[in-house]
């Protein structure tokens, strides 16, 4: 299990660094092709975490942990790969979106005026979406199998783990529509 969404991982990330040069070659139609295979790797990642809960608690304890050594999520090579292309997808959207002359706001409110740029947006808020999800569901699982006041395999509290959840890769795009909301109040 652990191989195979370390696989999941690894294509994320390799389609995120394909996508964030298109995106850079204002190339957008093919970036959004390549990012609904980014999102599908990450739901499929997360997804395999239940294999895990079909162990029992001492099972992994006994059998897996040991095997895991002092390897944690923190090593995964595929996660680290997507956690470091992410900012870069965000830099090249926003560098488009500044080029364009348009602030978040207006990405959102003329939207049909920017399609790719507006569908490009949404993208990246579903891919942080799908991350989040994933660290949700990374979290629940450890906390399920080992427990959630104990210290993980790399030394670190599990308690980690949980405020992990909180972090997203594009704040700004979860904050614009708070402005959106406000917005729409004051219009009506």
């Amino acid at each position: 299990m652990h191989q195979s969404s370390e696989l999941w991982l690894k294509l994320a990330a390799e389609e995120l660094e394909s996508a964030i040069a298109h995106v850079d070659a204002r190339e957008i139609a093919a970036a959004l092709r390549l990012l609904p295979r980014v999102h599908l790797s990450l739901k499929l990642s997360t997804e395999q975490l239940d294999m895990l809960e079909l162990m029992s608690p001492w099972e992994y304890t006994a059998w897996i942990r040991p095997i895991l050594g002092h390897g944690s999520g923190f090593d995964s090579p595929g996660w680290n790969a997507v956690r470091k292309a992410a900012p870069d997808l965000g830099r090249a959207f926003h560098d488009l979106r500044r080029e364009q002359g348009l602030s978040l706001v207006d990405v959102y409110r003329l939207g049909r005026e920017h399609e790719e740029l507006y569908q490009l947006a949404e993208a990246l808020a579903e891919f942080d979406e799908r991350a989040t999800m994933w660290r949700v569901r990374h979290y629940k699982v450890v906390e399920r199998i080992i427990g959630g006041e104990v210290i993980g395999t790399q030394g670190t509290p599990v308690e980690l783990l949980g405020k992990l959840v909180q972090r997203q890769f594009y704040p700004e795009l979860w904050k614009v529509r708070n402005e959106l909301t406000e917005l729409a109040k004051q219009d009506q």
